[in-house]
Formats: C-alpha cells, sequence, structure tokens
C-alpha cells in the first residue's frame, strides 16, 4: 500500500483514501503488490475492452517506440496514424472518412466544439456557435466539455468558468412517465430539441452533442427506438451538426461497434477515446463528415486545434494492435454476446429492497438505488449510498463505477459496470456474487 498524502509527493484524486499499489493486469484482474486479486468489474473508466496484459499490443508499441515514438502533426504523418484512419474509417457509418488525433476524451469533446464552429464560420455563417446537449450526460471535464456536460455533481465548483448552454431532457425509461409509452416520451424529448433551437435561434445554434447510449452520467441509459432518426431530422431541418459522443460507448462496448449503430444513424463529427486504445496508451479521436474537412479544406486549409500528442505514432500503434485485436478475437460479437447473459444475471440484484433499476445494452450496465422501488425517490445525497457500495465492493475485491447526483434534483445514485470483452460467464456469476454482496452490505447498514 503507498503511504498516501500527504507523505508520497504523488497528488491523489483522492486525498483522504488509502492507496493500493496496483502491480500487475490479466485478463479481467489486477493484482496489488500483496498479491490481492481484484476483479475489474468497470475496465477501469470502462476503458479495458480487450482485457489486461495483452501482450500483442505491448509488443507492437514496444516495436513502435524503438523504431519512432514521437512526430509532430504539423511536420510529418506517419504509418501508424495512416493505417489507423484506414481502420476506423472502415467501422464508422458511411460518409465519415477522416479522422483527426488526439489524447483524451475530453480533448475530443473540445476539438469537435471548435471543429463545429470553424466548420460554420468557414462555410459563411459565422453567426452560428451556440451548442445543445442533454441532461442527464457526461462529455468531459475540460471547460468547454464540462460547460456541455449536463452532470450536477461535475459542473458545481466550476460553474462561473463554464459556457452558458442550454440543455434538454434525455430520455430514461426508468423515470418515464406513467401515463405514456416510453416511445412517447422519447418523440417529446426529441421534440424538445426542436424547441430549443426554435428559442435559441436557428441561426445561431451550431451544434448539437449527445451520447448515442448514456454512459457512466446514467449508468447505461437506452433511448427508444427512433430517437436519434428524429434527433437527425431536427437537426438536418435547422442545419444543426449532430455531435455523437462514443467515447465511452463505442468501440464495442454496446454490443456493436457504435452504439449509434442501434439505430443506424449518421452524425457529423464523431468521437472516439477510452477503449479505442484498450487501456495501453492515451489516445482518442474525431471522425468527421468529408463535408466538413472539404468545406476547411477549400477555406483556411488547417483545422485551429493544436495539441502536442495530436497523430502521435506511438499512441497509434496502441490503438491500431487494440483494433486489430478486437477483430483477431471477434469481440465486438462477443460483447453482444455476453451481454445477454451478463444482464440476465444482474437482473438478480433486483431482490434487493434498494435496487429500482438493473438496464444499459451490451457489457455496459447501471443499478440505481432509490428509497422506495414503488414511488423510486432517489436516495438523499448526503448518504453518499453509490460510493459507500463502491467501498463495500472494493472490499469483496471488486472494482466498479459510482456515480452520484446525477439527476436535474442533484440527488441519484448508481454503480456503473463494463468489464473487458473476454470476461466468461464463471467470472460474471463471480461478479454478480461480489456485487450483491456489496449491496447485502450497505442495506443492512441504513
Amino acid at each position: 500500500m503507498s503511504p498516501g498524502y500527504p507523505i508520497s509527493n504523488v497528488f491523489y484524486r483522492r486525498l483522504s483514501q488509502e492507496m493500493y499499489t496496483a502491480v500487475r493486469g490479466e485478463g479481467i484482474y489486477l493484482y496489488d503488490q500483496y498479491g490481492n486479486e481484484f476483479l475489474d468489474g468497470s475496465g477501469g473508466a470502462f476503458v479495458v475492452n480487450v482485457g489486461h496484459g495483452v501482450s500483442e499490443i505491448a509488443d507492437a508499441m514496444a516495436r513502435q517506440a524503438k523504431k519512432l515514438a514521437y512526430v509532430n502533426g504539423l511536420h510529418f504523418t506517419n504509418e501508424p496514424v495512416e493505417e489507423l484512419a484506414r481502420e476506423v474509417a472502415a467501422f464508422t457509418p458511411e460518409g465519415l472518412d477522416h479522422v483527426y488525433f488526439l489524447s483524451s476524451g475530453s480533448a475530443a469533446t473540445e476539438a469537435a466544439i471548435k471543429l463545429a464552429r470553424q466548420y460554420w464560420c468557414e462555410a459563411g455563417r459565422d453567426k452560428k456557435y451556440k451548442v445543445i446537449a442533454r441532461q442527464p450526460g457526461y462529455h468531459g471535464n475540460t471547460l468547454a466539455a464540462l460547460s456541455v456536460s449536463g452532470r450536477p455533481s461535475s459542473r458545481e465548483k466550476f460553474e462561473p468558468l463554464l459556457q452558458d448552454v442550454t440543455f434538454i431532457p434525455a430520455p430514461m425509461e426508468y423515470r418515464c412517465p406513467e401515463n405514456i409509452s416510453f416511445e412517447e416520451f422519447g418523440d417529446q424529448c426529441a421534440s424538445r430539441l426542436d424547441d430549443a433551437i426554435e428559442a435559441e435561434g436557428p441561426d445561431l445554434v451550431a451544434a448539437f452533442i449527445a451520447e448515442p447510449v448514456i454512459g457512466a452520467s446514467a449508468g447505461g441509459v437506452v433511448a427508444p427506438p427512433g430517437y436519434f432518426s428524429k434527433i437527425r431530422d431536427i437537426c438536418d431541418h435547422h442545419d444543426v451538426l449532430f455531435i455523437a459522443d462514443e467515447v465511452l460507448t463505442g468501440m464495442g462496448r454496446t454490443g456493436k461497434w457504435l452504439a449509434i449503430d442501434h439505430e443506424k444513424v449518421t452524425p457529423d463529427i464523431l468521437t472516439l477515446g477510452k477503449g479505442l486504445s484498450g487501456g495501453y496508451a492515451p489516445l482518442s479521436a474525431l471522425v468527421v463528415r468529408s463535408e466538413i474537412v472539404e468545406t476547411i479544406a477549400k477555406g483556411s486549409g488547417a483545422f485551429s486545434y493544436n495539441q502536442t500528442f495530436s497523430h502521435a505514432p506511438l499512441p497509434a500503434a496502441a490503438g491500431l494492435a487494440t483494433i486489430r485485436y478486437l477483430k483477431d478475437h471477434d469481440l465486438v460479437a462477443r460483447s453482444e454476446q455476453m451481454g445477454d447473459y451478463f444482464h440476465e444475471q444482474l437482473q438478480s440484484l433486483r431482490t434487493s429492497e434498494i435496487v429500482g433499476d438493473v438496464r444499459g445494452l451490451g457489457l455496459l450496465a447501471g443499478v440505481e438505488y432509490v428509497v422506495n422501488r414503488d414511488t423510486k425517490e432517489p436516495f438523499p445525497p448526503e448518504l453518499e449510498i453509490a460510493e459507500r457500495i463502491r467501498k463495500a465492493a472494493f472490499d469483496e475485491r471488486l472494482i466498479i463505477w459510482a456515480t452520484t447526483r446525477y439527476l436535474p434534483s442533484n440527488n441519484g445514485d448508481l454503480s456503473v459496470l463494463g468489464p473487458p470483452f473476454i470476461i466468461t460467464k464463471v467470472q460474471v456469476d463471480e461478479l454478480v456474487t461480489r456485487m450483491r454482496s456489496a449491496i447485502d452490505a450497505v442495506e443492512a447498514s441504513l
């Protein structure tokens, strides 16, 4: 165990928490310095899709590091970047043919917002600058990304620094009004985008951003069929770009290469991250519709977004090896197949009186906790239910993600799960058993 703060020189994310030292990863497990084995039930931060300790990826990175680790994207292109762009363009929707590589999901969101603004400027419509987003939703921690994130707990300390953004509600089946169907609720929520664009002024709105399946900020919320088709139509009607944030849900997490593939809708800009490199290197990307790139090529000739490690060969080599590993082992299909069993087994958690909902898609799941299952009343935030369950799970040697205060009412507790795609049925059973023990322990303490 690390000596922790204030003895260690590391500025930890949690300064009041004892820090175990991870020394090794293999498959779906992590090991600390004492040999304790932890089941990685969330793939870290929903990053580890191919598993820990994949030698093929490590070897590919080592070969590239020896050959060429870094060049600046202003001066050179390089082989891994060119090959990775071809691989990404092959599984993204038709028409999204150009890929801009960065090093984090937050950076990808920032770049997507700036690209939308620059595109409209170069298209001769420089009044368009506003972005509309959804609540709940999360798109990153940098200031523009946080500005479009509808997550009160992440925003509150930084509100004075954030841009003014209009939010519309995302359709959540668990929170659907009782007097209408989920499909009707989806239609109502989609129409709120039309209303918001009209209220802000179509000539001022540049883009709408949304996660096709809401990730950690709402625990695997899936929209009703037809919702994103309506969103696409509304954006087209008002000349608003649709940005699909696939940083968490892309790269097979929901059982398809992209979550937007479930509805066969094509965004104008798509962001990738996390599973793009499987956790082996910091890597993210924008995938952009050809017409947008062509407009900039014919105008200024350059995208005004500079980052030191954009288009770098070493992380690109990691991404290339990760995609090839996903393909060679058919892991996207496995995510779909194991996802069915995963969700079937997770339903057993509903026997707990504090579990209100179990939801998700593929190998992404959310467990929501409530005071009363009939009224769906959330726990008071000061009880920190999700965080207590996360700690109890850690005691069971299970790594999960805790989401708190995700609702507009500034409450709402979730555990979010997203194991590596290589997980077996026996390991799913093991995960669910440990999860049930953690929930039972916290429930008994209430």
